[in-house]
């Protein structure tokens, strides 16, 4: 018995050892392995509530430059009559349109002292079955509001009286299809004599404005007038900026700063600049039909297949997401940096953002930050439409069916073809669902109308959320070209209202030649690929970003750039080369060092907040900021 006893007690502590070290192995390995991540808001990536200082600003140069624009007092002006007539007007085109052209307007009504008419916007109108408690303007903004605000620049109403609205369904009113940046000469010279004659005249602005961008220095309250409108008097309705504040509280609920990034991937800009084959499959094939129909209107005067690497090098492109999460990392952004997405629009779908959320996993977006009840909200009650699927034609009677039959001619006869089989939904709503199927892009159906109105609705909640963000990354900005785009105008907000935030303003054609050289300089530290990328984006920053910006974009949109002439600047030295930048008045001043004292104290209490080891990060902050953030960080250095 004792050997067998003994036998059976060393195989049962063997077993007993062997289930002790597995458990042991298997709570090590759990503990050393981080989970999957996650992107839903209820279970992100852990943030930490520390940051450093060079990644989220201020940008100290720029912290002198303060809104004058809407400042009282202002130069004194006759009070507005618009004796001259009314100016009632169509605009079409997208959010970024919508937004650039009502600033425009109400500097041409003020030009022709003309009362204004609440400009009707095409796409809420053209929309069938949306919200019939919102119509044309009012589905976007507080059109009381906007009356109010701009009341001692322009007489505003909301409809023609009752005789005028008579004579303009007969179309007895001369109308003027704009340009995107008309003339003084053109107003003056053409519409005045047409508008004191007949009392009234129509506008049609499609290409996002009415007026050029650069006006003389004499007129330079006809450009504040402009940040007024786009600033101040074009408030969301109440339900759009209840659900920005709610997206923007939530992003604020983690307890540290987040950055808005807009990809700029939408097909009609993707088109008109060649870039096609940077994609593939059906979405080059979606590209190269839009840029053929742009050929046909007149809109491109270049081949239709051009070589879409080359443009991507000399920076006509956008920036992929891949790119720009790169770009984020070699600046030394954590991987549990908040980052909001921001456009109704990026083409290609999610797709195309996985590689950014595979470098940022806390990628969040409107609709992972509110409610499906909460975007009903805005979009409001709407009724249901019929369904775009065909339906099938209806049987025939068996009596019919037979006397055809009789008249198939002799037999035997092959069988008839079988029926065609019926569309399903999900084959018909995609929006690339009609290039398997045919050579044309078929009509908008009715739920691509209601879509592109809920579309300015989405964009307008972006902007809100892209304006208010600490940090701001644009994929792409088209403020040199043709028309303006939604990024120029957050970054021209941004850099009225708060231009010491972090605004990024990176030239594409640069980062395109760091992407492309990623090995120069390896192995010198001082002078590798990091720091070249830091060294240019911290520039974009600062003063010098801002002269090159105005270079660029000035000439073409002056609300993506409203600088000189809607800020002025306390004494900087920083700012001496930033031709016609006004001084701020003295009672200015007085306020501002009033506002400087308490904020000044309310930020000593947070500055527990940040890292300790700030001057470690800029041993030299008393210089340019342009050398921001340039010391190597082994852990977000890619080199390394």
């Amino acid at each position: 018995m004792f050997p067998t006893s003994k036998i059976k007690l060393i195989a049962y502590l063997g077993i007993a050892l062997s289930a002790i070290s597995l458990f042991v192995h298997l709570f090590i390995a759990n503990s050393s392995a981080g989970g999957p991540y996650k992107v839903h808001v209820d279970d992100l990536y852990p943030v930490q509530k520390i940051w450093h200082r060079r990644l989220w600003g201020p940008v100290s140069s720029l912290e002198t430059l303060h809104p004058i624009a809407n400042a009282t007092p202002r130069k004194k002006h006759p009070a507005p009559s618009g004796d001259n007539g009314f100016i009632y007007a169509k605009i079409y085109g997208g959010f970024e349109k919508i937004q650039s052209s009502i600033s425009d307007l109400v500097a041409v009504s003020k030009l022709l002292n003309a009362t204004l008419v609440i400009p009707e916007i095409q796409s809420s109108l053209r929309s069938k079955g949306i919200s019939t408690k919102f119509k044309s303007f009012s589905y976007i903004y507080d059109e009381d509001s906007f009356i109010s605000a701009l009341s001692k620049d322009v007489v505003i109403v909301k409809t023609l009286p009752s005789n005028l609205k008579e004579a303009r369904k007969k179309t007895k009113f001369p109308t003027f299809s704009t340009k995107g940046s008309e003339s003084l000469n053109f107003y003056l010279g053409r519409v005045l004599p047409k508008l004191k004659e007949s009392k009234a005249i129509g506008l049609i602005v499609s290409q996002g404005g009415c007026l050029q961008a650069i006006l003389p220095p004499t007129m330079i309250e006809y450009q504040r007038l402009r940040c007024r409108v786009a600033f101040h008097a074009l408030q969301f309705r109440s339900e759009v900026r209840a659900l920005g504040k709610r997206i923007v509280g939530r992003l604020r609920d983690f307890g540290r700063p987040y950055l808005a990034y807009h990809p700029g991937l939408v097909r009609e800009t993707l088109a008109y600049h060649g870039c096609a084959e940077n994609f593939q499959d059906v979405h080059t094939e979606l590209i190269q039909y839009l840029r053929k129909e742009m050929i046909k209107k007149g809109i491109i005067k270049e081949e239709l297949s051009v070589d879409s690497f080359s443009r991507k090098r000399n920076g006509s492109c956008p920036l992929f997401p891949e790119e720009v999460g790169l770009t984020l990392r070699a600046m030394g952004y954590p991987l549990d940096t908040l980052i909001y997405v921001a456009g109704s629009e990026t083409f290609g779908g999610q797709r195309v953002l996985i590689p950014l959320r595979a470098l940022y996993p806390n990628l969040l977006d409107r609709t992972s930050l509110s409610t499906d009840q909460e975007r009903q909200a805005v979009v409001g009650p709407e009724l249901p439409l019929p369904s775009d699927i065909p339906y099938p034609p209806p049987a025939k009677p068996s009596d019919e069916l037979l006397e055809e039959w009789k008249r198939a001619g002799p037999r035997p006869r092959p069988l008839p073809p079988p029926p065609a089989r019926p569309f399903y939904p999900h084959e018909k709503q995609g929006w690339y669902g009609w290039i398997a199927e045919s050579e044309t892009e078929p009509t908008p159906s009715l739920t691509d109308l209601r879509s592109t109105a809920h579309r300015l609705l989405w964009d307008a909640v972006d902007y809100y959320v892209s304006v208010e963000a600490d940090a701001f990354f644009p994929g792409f900005t088209n403020a040199a070209g043709r028309q303006v785009d939604f990024a120029a105008l957050v970054m021209g907000h941004r850099l009225y209202q708060t231009p010491s935030v972090f605004t990024y303003r990176p030239d594409r054609k640069t980062l395109a030649e760091l992407f492309g050289n990623i090995t120069d300089n390896l192995y010198h530290p001082p002078r590798n690929w990091t720091f070249l990328l830091r060294s240019h984006l911290n520039k974009s920053l600062s003063t010098d970003g801002l002269i090159t910006e105005a270079q660029i974009s000035k000439s073409r949109s002056f609300l993506s750039h409203p600088l000189p002439e809607c800020s002025c600047t306390t004494p900087n030295p920083n700012l001496a080369q930033y031709k016609g930048l006004e001084e701020c008045p003295d009672w200015m001043v007085r306020d501002l060092a009033l506002v400087s004292t308490i904020s000044k104290s309310q930020s000593e209490d947070e500055d527990a907040d940040l890292l300790e080891d700030d001057q470690e990060l800029d041993p030299e902050p008393d210089k340019s900021d342009s050398n921001r953030g340039s010391d190597q960080d082994e852990e977000m250095d890619p080199d390394d």
